[in-house]
């Protein structure tokens, strides 16, 4: 299948669009004037709020001027990853697809399907002159990925419909009524530096290759943190085994909402012991291929010798080390309705870790449907950080959504699909976070659904959209709002 003859046109044209503009979290000012420049061109009233979150009003087809207004929504910003040896600068370059069967990826970079597929569709509604629906508001929202700052900042009133349907699903044949609170904590270690005694050898071991993922959605797939991992072979070593391990660095992840994929710690050890180091790895590491033989079925270790370099003392990284082993990591418990047993009611991701001179930061992110248990998980992680005398704060908080009973729009998304596809679609909620918490706090009376085409490694550069799913999610959409008078 060659990219011209990607279905619907309309939308994949839309898409490629959007992939030509630079569009990293915080920095969507490109993004914004696109918009700006759709909605002019197309003599669409265009709406920019203080916090940038665009809205473009399109009126209604004739016999559909008395239906209910319609919100779709997207977030404009993407996750910038890259493979590390890959040349790419997320603020000027343009992201490189390709067609690989029936899945869209990108040359060794994330896609941006997470959420730009979710824009396109929104602009090819916009551009179509031949689609039946009511009065339409699309709503582009700033900043999702790295603190939701668009739904945080978008004011009572900017939205005027009363239902809305968010296009930031990752499952076609589901549709999300309900998702995930979230919160971030960030730790730092003051770090205290000196030569290592004589007599040390310094260290370098390093992982890379694992999954990775979305936090949220991919938590409960088992698999494997960078972070994580070293962090049990220093752990192992340090106390196990009793060996002087002193840190130089720490380095690991780079999103609060992405599971870290690859990871380097630089250390020195006697050099009596660096053998026993060396041999203990290549254990370690055939026992946690064995661990994840099923999910991470590329993992790449390494370990080699480096260059002197002031040291942590002894108590700091043996502060880090036990604060790291100690902290949760993963899902925590599961939904106790049994509607939705099966799914994580709240878990956290250490998410990253990274070393200056001075100081030691990490990131680690919890979620949950429950918010007193989100802040639960969020104070077991801040102690085990407390305890290692290190300075937290917590920030990122968004609510969760609840599902609504006797939901209109769900009825009518429901039956669409029934109708289109001769199935049953999965009514669920999601451990993800969505924007939809904040929505429902200023506008509690908005009705709410989510989907949207199947992506799969979402914030890594293996991210892949599904092209037969853009498909069906157009012609449900398209079947909803025609429904909908």
């Amino acid at each position: 299948m060659e990219k011209k003859e990607l279905k619907p046109a309309l939308v994949f044209e839309q898409f490629a669009k959007i992939n030509e503009i630079p569009r990293p979290s915080k920095h969507e000012e490109n993004m914004i004037e696109y918009l700006k420049e759709f909605g002019k061109s197309h003599n669409l009233e265009t709406l920019v709020d203080e916090t940038g979150n665009v809205l473009i009003r399109k009126a209604a087809t004739p016999g559909y001027e008395n239906a209910e207004t319609i919100i779709l929504q997207s977030h404009m910003d993407m996750v910038c990853d890259k493979l590390v040896d890959v040349d790419f600068d997320f603020h000027k370059d343009a992201i490189q697809t390709y067609v690989d069967g029936d899945w869209l990826k990108a040359k060794g970079t994330t896609l941006g399907a997470d959420d730009g597929i979710g824009c396109a569709i929104e602009l090819a509604i916009l551009a179509a002159d031949d689609i039946e629906h009511g009065p339409i508001e699309c709503v582009f929202t700033r900043d999702e990925e790295t603190g939701l700052t668009g739904a945080h900042g978008m004011k009572a009133g900017f939205m005027t419909g009363k239902m809305l349907i968010n296009l930031d699903s990752e499952d076609e044949g589901q549709i999300f009524v309900s998702c995930a609170g979230g919160q971030t904590t960030h730790a730092i270690i003051d770090i205290k530096r000196e030569e290592a005694p004589k007599g040390f050898f310094f260290m370098e071991a390093s992982v890379k290759g694992l999954n990775g993922g979305h936090s949220g959605d991919d938590i409960d797939k088992k698999r494997a943190n960078a972070i994580k991992l070293l962090t049990r072979f220093l752990f192992q070593e340090m106390f196990r085994k009793n060996i002087d391990i002193r840190l130089v660095s720490f380095n690991s992840g780079k999103m609060h909402n992405a599971i870290p994929r690859d990871g380097k710690a630089v250390f020195a050890v006697e050099n009596s012991k660096k053998e026993e180091i060396r041999a203990d790895w290549n254990i370690f590491c055939a026992e946690v291929e064995d661990e994840f033989h099923v999910t991470e079925t590329n993992i790449q270790w390494n370990m080699g010798s480096t260059d002197a370099a002031p040291a942590f003392d002894q108590p700091t990284s043996v502060r880090l080390i036990l604060a790291l082993q100690a902290v949760d990591n993963g899902p925590l418990t599961y939904c106790q309705d049994e509607a939705i047993a099966w799914m994580v009611e709240t878990s956290s991701n250490i998410a990253s870790i990274a070393t200056t001179d001075d100081k030691v930061e990490i990131v680690a992110s919890q979620r949950s449907n429950v918010m007193s248990n989100l802040e639960n998980m969020t104070n077991t992680v801040s102690a085990a950080f407390l305890l290692a005398g290190a300075h937290v704060s917590i920030s990122d908080q968004y609510p969760a959504w609840k599902m609504r009973a006797n939901s209109k729009l769900t009825d009518v998304a429901v039956k669409s699909y029934k109708k289109l596809f001769g199935k049953e679609p999965l009514v669920k909620g999601i451990h993800a976070g969505l924007e939809c918490g904040l929505f429902s706090e200023r506008y509690p009376d908005l009705d709410m659904i989510s989907f949207g085409p199947t992506l799969r490694n979402v914030h890594t550069p293996e991210e892949a959209l599904l092209i037969p799913t853009v498909q069906m999610v157009w012609d449900h959409l398209l079947d909803i709002l025609r429904s909908i008078k």
